[in-house]
């Protein structure tokens, strides 16, 4: 039997063994029984997992710092070629034309070899917030000049200046053939005429590219202004009636003689035969009718069929003034008009020299007029074309 009990109990290993029953308190009995597995903890990321989060992290912050080293290096780099020295040898001159933006002038300064990288010149233009201030006109680029250099000197636009010159005189065609003639301005004239005597003589500055347009009107401007000015200063008596005869007046003195400080004698004059009654026997008012603004050719003469002519313009036959004005007067002979002197003179020759005589009868004038042929003959050269005065009065 204990043989037998004992094989039993070697094949029923499973089957607790028995024995006496074991009372245990309730702290005992709560307590884990030995060899009893723990309880599951919560899991853990794998390092694997977080290598991989902070792999990408390092190479977020490395492609950060390398991106902004690269714009500070970027940046560093145009600042230095837009205000290092450019590479200009020597200076010259850049045009600015009116309209142009900031990508045009860029394009043109590279082209031109003023600068080294368009892209700079308006980058940098943008940056300092200048894109727009930038003035139409020529201006001079000395050598070696910084792109931050032309770009202050197209900001503050003092630009090169040039100048046209209008001699007193000349016709309102003669103007405008000067100025069409004028390659550094830009545009066409006016389709239209203004009226004769209507531009100022003087001496005019413009920029390069200046519309002819606008030239013309200043020019009108001008002397719509300093006729008005001189008008309102006038003597009072003088024999016309308003601007138009007024100017006309002083387009003729400013025809006779070349000479201001004759003028106001030679105003003399003609004021003394208005007020007479007695033709003003012009040459310059015969030319006029004939030949209009275009002029007298230089090598052409007065002939004695010329003065016979019946033009609006003739002084030789018509009585008071002629029309319109003959030419652009300037301000001396406007001004001897305004306040002539004050004489008796009706007549005045040529002297020979280049100024004339004036006398106030008719044997004066005849003795001035037989020695000036006289030197004439002496010099055996041809009558004087003009500025032989009036002649005696029919």
């Amino acid at each position: 039997m204990p043989a037998a009990e004992a094989a039993h109990t070697e094949q029923s290993p499973q089957q607790p063994a028995k024995g006496p029953l074991v009372l245990k308190s309730a702290s005992e009995a709560l307590r884990p029984e030995p060899g009893t597995p723990p309880p599951p903890k919560k899991r853990k990321r794998s390092r694997h997992a977080r290598s991989q989060i902070v792999v990408f992290a390092n190479f977020m912050m490395s492609l950060l710092v390398f991106i902004v080293i690269g714009l500070g290096a970027l940046l560093y780099f145009g600042k230095v070629q837009f205000t290092g020295a450019g590479p200009l040898q020597q200076e010259t001159t850049f045009f600015v034309r009116r309209g142009s933006g900031i990508p045009e002038i860029s394009e043109q300064l590279e082209r031109a070899n003023l600068i080294t990288d368009a892209r700079i010149f308006r980058y940098g233009a943008r940056a300092y917030g200048l894109e727009k201030s930038m003035k139409a006109g020529e201006y001079a680029i000395p050598a070696q000049a910084s792109m931050r250099d032309i770009l202050n000197i197209f900001v503050e636009g003092k630009s090169i200046m040039h100048s046209v010159t209008i001699p007193e005189g000349l016709t309102v065609q003669q103007v405008f053939d000067r100025i069409a003639n004028n390659d550094l301005l830009s545009g066409d004239l006016p389709s239209e005429l203004p009226p004769e005597g209507s531009l100022i003589a003087d001496t005019l500055s413009f920029t390069r590219g200046t519309p002819r347009e606008e030239v013309v009107a200043r020019l009108k401007n001008a002397q719509a202004k300093l006729v008005d000015e001189i008008w309102a200063k006038r003597r009072d008596g003088l024999p016309v009636k308003d601007k138009n005869e007024f100017v006309t007046l002083a387009s003729i003195v400013e025809k006779e003689t070349g000479i201001a400080s004759e003028r106001p004698h030679v105003a003399s004059v003609f004021v003394n035969r208005l007020k007479q009654g007695m033709r003003l026997q012009s040459d310059p008012t015969i030319i006029y009718g004939i030949f209009g603004g275009r002029g007298k050719p230089s090598d052409r003469p007065i002939y004695k069929s010329d003065i016979e002519k019946d033009t609006p313009y003739n002084t030789y036959i018509i009585k008071g003034l002629p029309p319109t004005p003959i030419a652009n007067p300037g301000r001396d002979a406007l001004e001897a008009v305004a306040n002539p002197l004050d004489t008796k003179d009706i007549y005045f020759v040529a002297d020979g020299t280049g100024g004339h005589v004036f006398s106030a009868t008719l044997k004066e004038h005849n003795e001035n007029v037989r020695k000036w042929r006289e030197t004439e003959r002496q010099r055996k050269d041809k009558p004087a074309e003009t500025g032989a005065g009036p002649s005696p009065a029919p």
